[in-house]
């Protein structure tokens, strides 16, 4: 089941308690402090499994463990993903963009209907791409609003953020909504990247995995997706799947593209645009 933002507390660096507040008012939450996050929050977290973060880093997903480790968040300004998206590191060549066909002088808008972290959709728009972001979790939602935030006032990542469109919603809802309107103002590629059941230990699965599994539940309903998202794309909807997973509602793609983990399946629109 899904973690409400209501069953969580939010918890700051004292030194970050004016922003802090603005979170706090934001997701109808109490505000608690402390002055040293490692030796003081996993006593103040007391029994609850999970909780909210906020330092000079942004907002995060905290989980009590021992040894505490670092809150997950959506980091576009020192995290691994601005890495990979540094000019001269390739990321023309990431699977993703290959699969939407976005690369430098091709940017086609994209509709990340599964958005999650933001990770694929930073690498898209760092290529240039307009990007839509549709998260339905308001704990992963707020997690984004936060990194896109923060990147957005750091100068080189300034330009990839703007491209960058939060939306906190149902993609069924979204899709539904944007099937009703003209082709031209419809995204060209729809990107899904719905949960998929993991069957590791989850000792094995990386935390932001786990985070995703157990905060946020699996998208059961994904298979819903598809019929929707080719009605919506005027070009192609891209779904990313495991590599030996079955295809999406069961219906095979007219491309895929493989890689060592996971492929990206690649469908044409149901109506193309006019």
């Amino acid at each position: 089941m899904e973690l409400s933002t209501t069953t969580l507390k939010l918890f700051a660096d004292s030194s970050s308690e004016l922003e802090a507040s603005r979170w706090a008012d934001q997701l109808g939450l109490g505000l608690h402090l402390v002055s040293d996050r490692r030796r003081e929050l996993l006593a103040a977290m007391a029994g609850d499994a999970w909780a909210l973060w906020f330092d000079q880093d942004g907002l995060g997903l905290q989980v009590n463990e021992k040894p505490l480790p670092a809150p997950v968040r959506a980091d576009f300004v020192a995290g691994a993903i601005r890495w990979r998206t540094q000019p001269g590191r390739g990321a023309a060549g990431e699977m993703v963009a290959r699969a939407c066909g976005v690369r430098r002088g091709a940017t086609p808008r994209v509709l990340d209907a599964t958005a999650g972290l933001g990770r694929d959709a930073w690498i898209l728009a760092s290529l240039g791409s307009s990007v839509q972001l549709c998260e339905r979790s308001p704990i992963i939602a707020a997690l984004l609003a936060s990194g896109l935030a923060r990147a957005r006032v750091v100068i080189d990542v300034a330009d990839t953020a703007n491209r960058m469109e939060l939306m906190a919603a149902d993609a069924h809802a979204v899709l539904a909504e944007l099937s009703a309107t003209p082709a031209a103002k419809r995204p060209e590629v729809v990107y899904l990247d719905p949960m998929f059941p993991h069957r590791e230990k989850s000792a094995l699965v990386k935390l932001d995995m786990r985070v995703f599994r157990q905060v946020v539940g699996e998208d059961n309903d994904a298979d819903g997706l598809l019929a929707l998202a080719r009605q919506v794309a005027t070009k192609r909807v891209v779904v990313k799947r495991p590599r030996l997973a079955p295809d999406l509602a069961g219906v095979e793609p007219h491309e895929r593209l493989l890689g060592q983990s996971s492929r990206f399946d690649l469908y044409t629109p149901a109506q193309q645009s006019v």
